[in-house]
């Protein structure tokens, strides 16, 4: 009875009649701007590339398990950025994998050129999967019963990003298109609801030793709820990250990175404040970012996000 709930809670959060939030959830957004901005591309002063994996309420039948893989460079003295990401999603009876192309144009916005305003665009295409035929129901006449649907879909998402050495702001649509499937029985119809999401971010000097970052990543979709993430990092001798984050009526948690060279290895955990809590054990996410600068960039001042 109980595996029998969890599929339908599992069903009814991504058949698409259903409005919540179907893009992937990510408690180090910070670490990874470009799968939801495609304007964030080319803005580091190095080819940086990002790989992550995120394990959601760990011992709920059908949780989403997700991964995710970006890369970026800058090109024409930052002028152009180029990028790609990829994202494998599964939830339930339910696999997705994605694959984007990112272009952003960007200028400088001061006398130092340090602070500028970027304007992105991605395209690509969402591999969808429904496999129904080994659930487990109760009923066989049910609709869903039986049911393997695949699809592929072309997609496209636009953001704006501001940003300089200590300070980020973004608005972006990561799929501006709602692409649907039809079937025979017509239970599947829209893929995705169109997400937006805003952003920002800025680092504090609290001393020669200890930086504060605090960011914050809204997602929007039309009729349904705002969700909100904030969180507070401390960076410590330019070395160790650690940091709360709070994502409102919905969890909590904390995290740790460290920065090796080039280098920068983090793991997270948040874990539930509603009703789920007493039907899991939190959710595990843990990331390694990677910057490949040329020798004339090796030493330049550091960025923050």
């Amino acid at each position: 009875m109980k595996r029998f709930i969890t599929y339908i809670i599992i069903s009814f959060c991504f058949v698409v009649n259903s409005h919540a939030q179907q893009d992937e959830q990510m408690s180090m957004y910070m670490y990874n701007p470009l799968y939801y901005n495609p304007a964030y591309a080319g803005s580091k002063d190095a080819i940086s590339m990002v790989a992550a994996g995120r394990a959601q309420w760990v011992g709920f039948d059908g949780a989403p398990n997700t991964q995710w893989f970006s890369i970026h460079a800058p090109l024409l003295f930052k002028t152009i950025g180029v990028g790609a990401h990829m994202v494998h999603d599964e939830i339930g009876k339910r696999q997705r994998t994605s694959m984007f192309g990112d272009l952003s144009v960007s200028i400088p916005v001061n006398k130092s050129k340090e602070s500028r305003i970027a304007l992105g665009f991605s395209f690509g295409a969402d591999i969808v999967g429904f496999d129904f035929s080994k659930a487990t129901v109760n009923d066989v006449s049910d609709p869903y019963y039986g049911m393997n649907v695949s699809a592929t879909k072309f997609n496209m998402g636009a953001g704006i990003y501001y940003y300089g050495k200590n300070h980020y702001i973004g608005i972006s649509a990561p799929r501006v298109l709602e692409p649907s499937i039809k079937t025979d029985k017509d239970v599947i119809q829209t893929l995705n609801m169109r997400h937006f999401f805003l952003t920002g971010g800025y680092v504090f000097d609290l001393n020669s030793v200890f930086k504060l970052k605090a960011s914050t990543l809204v997602k929007y979709i039309p009729k349904s709820s705002v969700t909100t993430d904030i969180d507070l990092s401390l960076l410590s001798y330019d070395l160790l990250w650690t940091g709360l984050m709070y994502r409102f009526n919905e969890s909590m948690g904390a995290h740790v990175g460290i920065n090796i060279n080039d280098f920068t290895i983090g793991y997270a955990y948040d874990f539930p404040i509603n009703g789920l809590r007493t039907y899991q054990s939190g959710s595990h996410e843990v990331f390694l970012q990677y910057n490949l600068r040329t020798k004339k960039n090796s030493f330049i001042s550091p960025r923050y996000f």
